[in-house]
C-alpha cells in the first residue's frame, strides 16, 4: 500500500456506502454476501468482512439473525432544542416545545438520594462522597425513546426545601433556575460542553440503538455566583437527533 492510499476494507466500505446514499442499495435491500464483496472487489474474505464492520458501526446496515445483513432505513435527523437558562421561562425547554399541538412529548423520572461519585463531586465542587440527589429521565418522543438525562443536586443546597425533588412539590418540573430561585439561589450562569462517544451498553438498550452507535453528550452544570447547583448528562441518540442552540444575544 502506497503512501496516502486507504486501506482495502475502508475503500470497500466506502464504495458500498456510496451506493447506500444515493440510492443504489434502498432501505431494506439485502447487502452483497461476504463472498459477493470477495468476487465484485477482489479482495479476501477477511477484507470483506471488515468492510461489512465499518458499514454496521456506522448505522448504514444491520444485521438480521439467519437472514443475513440489510441496509437499515436512513431516518431524517429531528431537532432537539437546547437553550441557555432563561430566568422568566420557568418550563424546561423540552416542556416549551410539548406546548405545540403537534408534539407528543412525554417524560418518566425518578430520583433517589446518592453519594457523589468523584466525577459528580468534581464538577459541583463538593467532596466525594457528598450526598446528592440524583434524578433520571427518559423523554420520549410519540412514544420512541429520544433522550436520557441524570442530574445531580447538591443535598447541602437543596435539603430540607420545597425543591429538594426537582419533579415534586409545588414547583415540581418547573426547571432548575426557577426551583433555585424560589430558595433564594439566583442561578446566573450555565456552561454545556458537548461531545460524541459509543453509546453504553444500558444507554442503547432504552435509546433502541445497537452495539456501536454514536451518542451525543451534553454536560451541563448551573451556578450561582460561582457554586454549581446543579450539574447533569443528556444523551442523545446521534443518529436521529440534532443538537439546536439558541442563544440570546447580550
Amino acid at each position: 500500500m502506497t503512501f496516502g492510499e486507504q486501506p482495502a476494507y475502508l475503500r470497500v466500505a466506502g464504495d458500498l456506502r456510496k451506493k447506500i446514499v444515493d440510492g443504489s442499495l434502498p432501505p431494506h435491500t439485502r447487502l452483497p454476501s461476504q463472498a459477493r464483496i470477495r468476487e465484485e472487489y477482489g479482495v479476501s474474505d477477511t477484507v470483506a468482512l471488515e468492510a461489512r464492520k465499518v458499514l454496521m458501526a456506522e448505522g448504514l446496515v444491520e444485521g438480521r439473525s439467519g437472514s443475513g445483513t440489510y441496509v437499515r432505513e436512513r431516518s431524517v435527523p429531528r431537532r432537539i432544542a437546547r437553550s441557555g437558562y432563561r430566568p422568566d421561562g420557568g418550563a424546561t425547554p423540552f416542556r416549551q416545545e410539548q406546548a405545540d399541538a403537534e408534539a407528543h412529548g412525554t417524560w418518566e423520572s425518578s430520583s433517589e438520594q446518592a453519594e457523589a461519585s468523584g466525577t459528580v463531586a468534581e464538577r459541583l465542587g463538593i467532596p466525594p462522597g457528598d450526598r446528592v440527589m440524583c434524578t433520571k429521565y427518559v423523554f420520549r418522543d410519540s412514544g420512541e425513546p429520544m433522550m436520557l438525562s441524570t442530574s445531580w443536586e447538591p443535598i447541602a443546597v437543596t435539603g430540607r426545601t420545597p425543591v429538594m425533588l426537582p419533579e415534586e412539590g409545588p414547583l415540581g418540573g418547573m426547571g432548575v433556575v426557577e426551583r433555585m430561585a424560589a430558595i433564594d439561589v439566583i442561578v446566573d450562569n450555565v456552561t454545556e460542553e458537548v461531545s460524541a462517544r459509543p453509546g453504553l451498553a444500558d444507554e442503547l438498550l432504552t435509546l433502541g440503538g445497537v452495539p456501536g452507535h454514536v451518542v451525543l453528550v451534553v454536560q451541563r452544570t448551573y451556578y450561582a455566583s460561582g457554586r454549581p447547583v446543579e450539574t447533569a448528562d443528556v444523551v442523545i441518540p446521534a443518529d436521529r437527533y440534532q443538537v439546536s442552540y439558541h442563544l440570546p444575544v447580550k
